[in-house]
């Protein structure tokens, strides 16, 4: 039995196709909010990114560092295999386009750069400096041309990724490497408070999108400049590419949730379809390309209808376009049209191979879509069930605790600062304080920011007792209260889970019984049926006993997750080999099972008040050990 009519998307032209399309485009466009997440759930992921970003560069200001996560993870996709992408840059350190621009710093307290793209290709340009002093780094990363001292894109990349990050490995612009299980690309650029002169055209297309108030946000933004050159280039070595990853984030974000999801299957198609099986020396298209076209297509108001019925054909017009630029050896960058993408790349012998296997599918119409895995049993279940109704409302896709689990994990996955001294982590502290005040504040942002604050007291509290373990009695004793109180705060404000700080804190400080009281509270919390612990709940006792509350209520009542431990922090002795083992392993901090954490301070608590409930605490240590091991 034929199942699929291999029917190319703009020879349709029956009532009967156009429906049985709009089912299946429905069809696919559920299944893409199961993959990728409804538009509630991608808004706040982005909005937990976004305050993430916002803080942890405002307690790192006395760093002189900025800090901005890039690129899909940024964007809101959660696949196994996106990494994340960051970019880092000094603020002290800022291009400028002309020399009329130098007017607004201080020259004596910021080098400043100066762009020359007379000699470059479009999208790119040569930097060197302005100011007479040069820092350590700058100096090595010199050329000289011209009389002027230029900074060579492959010396800084190496240099800076040698000091900050040597166990990495070069990948384009980035150094790319392994912290714990989570794959990294991290960029080391320059900023720029000022549009590229280049991109001025890309101000005047915006009509129709984005609306003014995003162009306007985006310009005064300027743009940065990562450390690589063009394949084909007088300087290669020395000239920097001109990136607007935070104009295309703020884009990524102007999208309607088809435009998303339809972005999203593009990215698919190229990973399981266009690249899948391609080896050797064949020349492999990337994500970027596929963002570029749908930038392309939204702009250009290609399709009048963006809405789940449509969502093949807006692929398929994508897809088309990506066609025609292969066929022409020509992608246009979207903020520098004159910037061709494929130039040296895309061209000679690769091209013909990309576009005959682009055509081929192409050839075979949406019906090649069923060679990807991750849509194929959709594909299938509606062309098998053609009358069945396809519910495309996005509130009946995703539970309420389906939702809860997501936020929660996406909140643990964040680092907005890696507090190990007093003074930084009253420094996060003030700054929470702030931005909690912010009228422009999400529900998601302010969860988070709470969620941090018990974090940072937490930590607080054990370096407060480290730093005065020396002192005299008097001292020592209101530093203790400080802690406790500090760690009794920090448990109003997180998850259930966070108690066992103070269960620690009281062990630490030979506080036995007192650690074994808030021991036994912690296990009547857990043991309660409708607790979310580590994405494990049951869905329906959750609802039940927690379902429209506020999600400050239901992380005191009914969440746990695990255990946080920075390497530079001394929470108790026995847990020093752990962290010390998960250091070597690139891990900045030790992440621990409530449930197991719980049992261990319980069997520590009672070799000193009772050797024979310590034995029966090591035994059921030891059984939910071996219950956990084999479920992974």
């Amino acid at each position: 039995m034929k199942l699929f009519i291999p029917v190319k998307m703009d020879s349709i032209r029956s009532p009967e196709i156009k429906m049985a399309t709009a089912r299946i485009s429905e069809s696919v466009f559920v299944r893409l909010c199961h993959i990728f997440g409804t538009s509630k759930l991608v808004a706040m992921r982005r909005d937990t990114m976004d305050i993430s970003d916002i803080v942890r560069n405002q307690v790192r200001r006395s760093d002189e560092i900025s800090l901005m996560v890039s690129g899909s993870y940024k964007e809101g996709f959660r696949l196994v295999t996106t990494d994340i992408d960051v970019m880092t840059w000094l603020n002290n350190h800022r291009v400028v386009w002309e020399l009329s621009q130098s007017k607004y710093y201080n020259t004596n307290r910021q080098t400043l750069i100066l762009c020359d793209c007379s000699d470059c290709p479009p999208g790119f340009t040569l930097l060197y400096i302005l100011s007479s002093g040069m820092d350590k780094i700058l100096q090595e990363a010199c050329v000289r041309m011209n009389n002027r001292h230029y900074i060579s894109s492959s010396i800084y990349r190496h240099v800076m990724c040698s000091a900050l990050l040597p166990n990495s490995f070069p990948h384009g612009p980035c150094a790319s490497g392994i912290v714990g299980k989570t794959e990294y690309d991290s960029a080391y650029c320059f900023a720029s408070d000022f549009w590229p002169p280049s991109a001025s055209s890309w101000i005047d297309r915006c009509h129709s999108w984005p609306k003014p108030h995003i162009v306007e946000d985006i310009v005064k933004n300027g743009c940065h400049f990562v450390a690589i050159g063009p394949k084909l280039g007088i300087h290669d070595n020395n000239e920097w590419r001109i990136s607007f990853s935070r104009a295309e984030y703020k884009l990524v974000c102007a999208m309607t949730h088809c435009q998303f999801l339809t972005y999203g299957l593009l990215k698919l198609f190229l990973k399981e379809i266009i690249n899948s099986g391609v080896g050797g020396d064949t020349i492999l298209l990337c994500s970027y390309y596929m963002k570029t076209a749908i930038f392309w297509v939204i702009q250009q108001n290609t399709l009048q209808h963006w809405c789940p019925q449509n969502l093949l054909e807006c692929f398929w017009v994508c897809f088309k376009l990506i066609l025609k630029w292969v066929y022409e050896g020509v992608c246009p960058n979207f903020f520098i049209p004159d910037n061709n993408m494929f130039l040296g790349r895309v061209h000679g012998e690769a091209q013909q191979k990309i576009f005959f296997r682009l055509y081929d599918f192409y050839e075979k119409g949406f019906s090649i879509l069923l060679q990807s895995p991750s849509i194929r049993s959709c594909l299938i279940y509606i062309l098998h069930n053609p009358r069945i109704s396809i519910c495309t409302n996005e509130h009946t896709l995703l539970s309420e605790a389906e939702f809860d689990a997501n936020l929660f994990s996406e909140m643990q996955h964040l680092d907005i600062a890696n507090n190990v001294d007093i003074q930084s982590c009253m420094m996060s502290l003030h700054t929470i304080e702030q931005m909690i005040g912010l009228l422009s504040i999400t529900h998601y942002q302010i969860l988070v920011l709470q969620q941090r604050t018990a974090e940072i007291l937490q930590k607080t509290a054990f370096i407060l007792h480290m730093e005065t373990y020396t002192l005299k009695n008097k001292l020592k004793y209101r530093s203790d209260k400080m802690s406790c109180q500090m760690l009794k705060l920090s448990a109003k404000f997180g998850f259930i889970s966070d108690m066992l700080y103070i269960a620690m804190y009281y062990y630490k400080t030979l506080r036995y019984k007192e650690a074994l009281s808030i021991i036994e509270m912690i296990k009547d919390k857990l043991a309660k049926p409708y607790v979310m612990c580590m994405n494990y709940v049951d869905r329906e006792k959750y609802t039940e006993a927690v379902g429209g509350q506020s999600w400050f209520t239901k992380m005191r009542q009914a969440v746990a997750w695990n255990i946080r431990l920075n390497h530079e922090i001394h929470y108790i002795d026995e847990l020093i080999p752990e962290q010390q083992f998960a250091l070597q392993n690139n891990r900045y901090t030790l992440l621990v099972p409530p449930s197991i954490l719980l049992d261990i301070i319980e069997n520590l608590c009672h070799r000193h008040v009772d050797t024979v409930r310590a034995q029966t605490a090591l035994d059921d240590l030891q059984t939910l050990i071996t219950m956990i091991r084999d479920k992974l």
